[in-house]
């Protein structure tokens, strides 16, 4: 039986989050205010500092779904991203190590689920990078995420 592959620990994450997005902004400034067991490092998805970073990363991608890196070049998206996330904070790892099992799996995939209809909701339909700086309510450069879609 051959030897198992070595596991390279991660020592630090980047979170690539879109800055355009009110709800994506909270999270992000919640997961500022975690006590982080590995450092995140939030940037904003598509942004030049993302595209130096991370050259050969398809940055489209990363501006519909949360993508978070590792240190080794390990590359989560969508559900596996949310919950390598709550993985590096103190107090949600043992929520990470659950949702990531068969019993917790569905949870978390209609966690990102609902997280993906809200931010579409508060973007509105077809809205993205590029579009009117107003629209999302950011404009001002103060997001604040609105009560629940109606």
């Amino acid at each position: 039986m051959p030897a198992p592959a070595p596991r390279t620990p991660v020592r630090r994450l980047t979170v690539l989050y879109d800055a355009d997005c009110p709800l994506c902004v909270h999270l992000r400034h919640w997961l500022l205010r975690q006590r982080q067991l590995v450092p995140l490092d939030l940037v904003p998805a598509g942004s030049q500092e993302a595209r130096r970073r991370f050259p050969a990363l398809d940055h489209a991608t990363t501006l519909r779904e949360i993508t978070v890196v590792g240190d080794r070049g390990q590359v989560y998206r969508a559900t596996a991203a949310w919950i390598v996330c709550l993985w590096a904070l103190a107090e949600h790892r043992p929520k990470a190590h659950w949702l990531a099992t068969p019993a917790g799996q569905p949870f978390a995939r209609m966690t990102v689920l609902a997280a993906a209809k809200w931010r579409e909701a508060l973007k509105g339909p077809g809205e993205g990078p590029g579009g009117d700086p107003g629209a999302d309510g950011c404009g001002d450069g103060r997001c604040e995420v609105p009560g629940p879609p109606r």
